[in-house]
């Protein structure tokens, strides 16, 4: 049985009645990472890795969660949303929660959701969830909201409900992906560019550490504070600098580095990781993957060295592609302190690589090592017909 027929019944077994369907993808990074939260570039695109979401509305004010894959349920009313104390269901309420405070009226409503994101992988299974939220609450009371408006509705509850600092890319990703293109986005103005990723040659592989480090969260607020830090140093001297878009490495050289070493070497990344996402959205655009791939294994390098987000194994599994003539290009995706790395893979190549790497991952750090092959996907979606799927 599929995962979606799974969830219906499931909803169906606990209402008796009909839901409304949601599908809300996970997300990869080609590159740009850290970037989004202070207003740089990304280049992300949504993949064929989904959260499934149930949704009905209730004739009282509770909220009744129930997540298949942990079997666990949760309860909830609209007049005092609070954290839950378990996060998994922290991320719908973050989103029922931003809604009323911004004078949506709700009613009640009852949620089955699940899904086939590896969790921990760094594929923000967190913001799809959040985007199916705001998607089927949207839907089921006809808020009338744009995707922008949806996506930055999830965003928000990920900063203030859940407390992770994040910026808009993943939520972005997850709403307005698209088949067989990446997203050239800007998280200043929030244009973004649809660049094709056509390569039938190439895949994107996924090779999972199967490590979530405790520091994650911490690291990740610490960081942003670091580039907030930078950012203050160089407008006490130059008017109208708001964020690391507006500042030059001459700038941090001048006002920074004499000062704040650490957070010189912080901001130096961004700007260094802006400038690799214009050259290799550039790169794709001439089906130029070689050089694309060197700039992901100079974005690894920074994110290891310069903003110090990584892990012994993540390093592992991009050293061991490094030297590979068939791996045009890896690194770190997401936050950092495990999960993914990110590869392109000659298609002829993957299985011989998978297998590799596996056996010497497990011999250096003694671990299992995942892999997922995955393929570029269209966003957020509702209203989905289970007769279409397998069962």
């Amino acid at each position: 049985m599929s995962i979606i027929a799974t969830i219906k019944d499931k909803y169906v077994e606990l209402f008796v009645e009909t839901p409304l369907l949601v599908r809300s993808p996970g997300r990869v990074n080609l590159i740009g990472e850290h970037t989004d939260y202070n207003q740089g570039l990304v280049l992300p695109a949504a993949i064929n890795k989904n959260i499934y979401m149930a949704i009905g509305v209730r004739s009282d004010q509770q909220i009744y969660l129930h997540s298949i894959d942990l079997n666990d349920s949760f309860e909830s009313n609209l007049s005092k949303i609070e954290s839950s104390g378990k996060l998994w269901p922290d991320y719908i309420l973050g989103v029922a929660d931003q809604l009323i405070k911004k004078q949506h009226n709700l009613k009640g409503f009852n949620v089955v959701f699940g899904g086939d994101i590896p969790q921990g992988a760094g594929l923000s299974s967190s913001a799809a969830l959040e985007c199916a939220t705001a998607f089927a609450l949207n839907k089921l009371f006809s808020l009338g909201l744009e995707k922008i408006e949806l996506a930055k509705t999830a965003q928000k509850a990920e900063n203030e409900f859940v407390g992770v600092q994040c910026g808009l890319m993943d939520q972005f990703a997850s709403t307005f992906g698209e088949k067989q293109a990446v997203i050239k986005l800007d998280c200043r103005s929030f244009d973004y560019e649809y660049i094709p990723f056509l390569a039938q040659e190439i895949k994107i592989v996924l090779l999972d550490t199967r490590v979530t480090h405790s520091l994650t969260t911490s690291a990740f607020n610490e960081r942003r504070e670091q580039c907030e830090k930078g950012v203050t140093m160089v407008s006490k001297h130059i008017i109208g600098i708001t964020s690391l878009r507006d500042i030059t490495q001459s700038m941090l050289i001048d006002y920074v580095e004499p000062h704040d070493e650490l957070v010189f070497r912080r901001c130096s990344y961004i700007l260094a990781e802006i400038k690799r996402v214009e050259d290799g959205a550039d790169d794709l655009r001439k089906n130029n993957f070689e050089a694309f791939g060197k700039r992901m294994f100079a974005s690894h390098n920074g994110l290891q060295y310069m903003y110090e987000v990584s892990c012994a194994e993540l390093d592992c599994l991009v050293d061991l592609v490094r030297e590979d003539e068939h791996v045009l290009g890896a690194r770190m995706m997401g936050g950092g302190f495990g999960g993914c790395t990110i590869n392109l893979v000659r298609a002829e190549h993957v299985n011989s690589l998978i297998k590799r790497v596996s056996k010497a991952y497990f011999e250096q750090i003694g671990l299992e090592l995942k892999a997922y092959i995955s393929e570029i996907a269209s966003g957020t979606s509702v209203e989905m017909d289970c007769n279409d799927l397998p069962a």
